[in-house]
């Protein structure tokens, strides 16, 4: 298992970007699905849970197969997709990542957000990370992929005319007002000969570039979600999820109902059952065998929740 733990800062609030994250989230996974690949949403709906108190609990398909690299192709079968479970008890939130087919296969990431320029290094109050495996990300100078840049979520040129924040200048993190911090520890395991290493890594190198767009993006587009009460966004949220449900469903050959179902639940009802990672042993589909039909390509990416 690869656990590394990521500090990402922005020059918000941790009161501001609860707003901007429901938002953000929202709007991304739209943007980001089409053509029958992209995210689905199942379930969004209210959760208290024992320790952690009131939230909520969001549960996702992510359709994603022509997004795999080439080397993975080989035994996963042509479509199919991840399920994401996400717990929010904002400003602490888990998000788990499973495919039954891959019962060995297993993302876990818990979020806290306070208000500083990361220099916590006890945040989620267990023990420290170890400094090897801390990684800073830069929302303004840290490169992404050309293919998700976009001139006006560049916030070396940002302004925001409702906030008078921006653009952001080399060395902000130290002298930005407001600033906060996204801690994210992140374990990916991928327990299967051969292909450990090469999974893991891969899995770090897209959630990094998941979490640089993300960020920016919450930034970037302040002046849309800026001043939006919690009730606001969460109607926002469900227009969001209706259309991006239908962008998904669209132009896929067979319903959604035909399917093949890949997906497994994680109850959460106490702390041992949010630290779980292992399934029950499914059978790994032959992938020489037929499929329900070809996947058209889009531009989802593999997470559906930068956070």
């Amino acid at each position: 298992m690869l656990m590394k733990e990521y500090r990402i800062c922005m020059p918000l609030t941790v009161e501001e970007y609860q707003i901007g994250q429901l938002y953000m989230i929202s709007k991304h996974s739209c943007e980001q699905s089409g053509g029958g690949e992209g995210v689905e949403v199942v379930k969004n709906e209210p959760e208290i849970h024992p320790q952690h108190g009131h939230g909520q609990l969001t549960e996702k398909r992510i359709y994603l197969s022509s997004k795999l690299p080439g080397w993975a192709k080989a035994f996963v079968p042509r479509f199919f997709y991840v399920t994401e479970k996400a717990w929010n008890f904002y400003p602490y939130t888990i998000t788990e990542y499973s495919v039954s087919f891959l019962p060995k296969f297993s993302i876990r990431i818990e979020t806290r957000f306070e208000n500083n320029k990361g220099d916590n290094d006890n945040v989620f109050r267990d023990k420290p990370t170890p400094a090897e495996n801390v990684a800073f990300l830069d929302i303004l100078s840290d490169p992404i992929p050309d293919k998700h840049y976009k001139e006006t979520e560049d916030l070396s040129q940002w302004q925001s005319s409702k906030t008078g924040r921006g653009p952001l200048e080399k060395g902000w993190r130290d002298e930005h007002r407001p600033i906060m911090c996204s801690y994210k520890r992140i374990c990916c395991s991928f327990e299967v000969y051969g292909f450990q290493t090469r999974t893991e890594d891969f899995i770090h190198r897209t959630i990094k570039d998941i979490l640089l767009v993300g960020h920016r993006q919450a930034v970037a587009w302040i002046d849309e979600w800026h001043g939006l009460s919690l009730e606001q966004v969460r109607e926002y949220e469900r227009i969001m999820q209706e259309t991006t449900n239908s962008k998904v469903k669209c132009n896929t050959g067979p319903s959604s109902a035909a399917r093949p179902v890949f997906s497994r639940s994680i109850s959460v009802t106490d702390e041992l059952s949010l630290q779980k990672m292992g399934v029950p042993t499914a059978a790994v589909p032959d992938p020489s065998a037929p499929t329900l039909h070809t996947v058209h390509s889009s531009h989802a990416r593999l997470n559906s929740t930068p956070e």
